[in-house]
């Protein structure tokens, strides 16, 4: 017969294997919590009906200031505001990379891209007709205040004058994305003009980008980068092109 003491005894240790059974258990789940919350939360494109073709995508580099065009493969949606969004979420996804060279938190960035026809005219009040052709919606750039003239980073204003079909894009940017992008105004800067590069390298109508966040005007992108103005489209890119992979 077991005797009394040895029973108590392996019912303690039983009992004390199942509570650190648990606890480990528990240790596990906290840790996968941990990350997945450092995952990459850029939101994943939608399937596209499209075969995967060559783009070229403006990539800025902290360390010595530099954009570089880089080639890429990817499937793009046939609708130009579409396209352009889906285009701008994979270069700001590039940035989310371990090994980014412009490191930006991983999320969504790029909520909704607009396209303009140039120039823009002021809305047609209701009820009244348009003289000429009829006036586009420009109700989503409604609040802006644009006391800069367009203009490039070397500082040659808009001449009023604008090619056939040219465009405005208007980028309505994530709020987290803006609110968690990295502060300074050579980081800040170097976003704006890699939008600014692929947006020129792959849309030949685009002239000229404006920026809303959330879908309202705000001062900057995080403390420096003017984000009221209007950016001429121009090749941001001052280094070489590499190969894409």
């Amino acid at each position: 017969m077991i005797p009394r003491y040895q029973r108590v005894l392996f019912w303690i240790l039983a009992v004390a294997s199942l509570l650190m059974a648990l606890v480990l258990l528990r240790g596990c789940e906290q840790t996968r919590e941990k990350l997945m919350r450092h995952r990459d939360q850029t939101p994943l494109a939608a399937p596209v009906a499209t075969e995967n073709k060559a783009v070229r995508l403006a990539l800025a580099n902290d360390g010595d200031g530099s954009i570089t065009l880089v080639e890429r493969e990817v499937a793009l949606p046939a609708e130009a505001t579409a396209r352009a969004r889906a285009l701008l979420t994979r270069l700001i996804a590039e940035y989310g990379d371990k090994d980014s060279a412009h490191p930006i938190e991983s999320g969504p960035a790029v909520d909704d891209v607009f396209l303009l026809d140039l120039p823009l005219r002021p809305a047609v009040a209701p009820g009244s007709r348009s003289a000429t052709t009829p006036q586009q919606d420009t109700s989503i750039v409604k609040g802006w205040s644009d006391p800069n003239p367009p203009s490039n980073a070397a500082g040659a204003q808009d001449t009023g004058t604008h090619n056939a079909g040219g465009k405005l894009a208007v980028i309505n940017l994530h709020g987290s994305f803006a609110d968690h992008h990295p502060s300074g105004i050579e980081v800040e800067t170097l976003t704006i003009n890699s939008i600014i590069g692929t947006l020129y390298a792959n849309f030949p109508t685009i002239e000229q980008v404006r920026f809303l966040v959330d879908g309202q005007p705000r001062e900057t992108l995080s403390g420096h980068a003017d984000l009221l103005r209007t950016y001429e489209v121009f090749n941001t890119a001052n280094k070489p092109a590499q190969g894409g992979h």
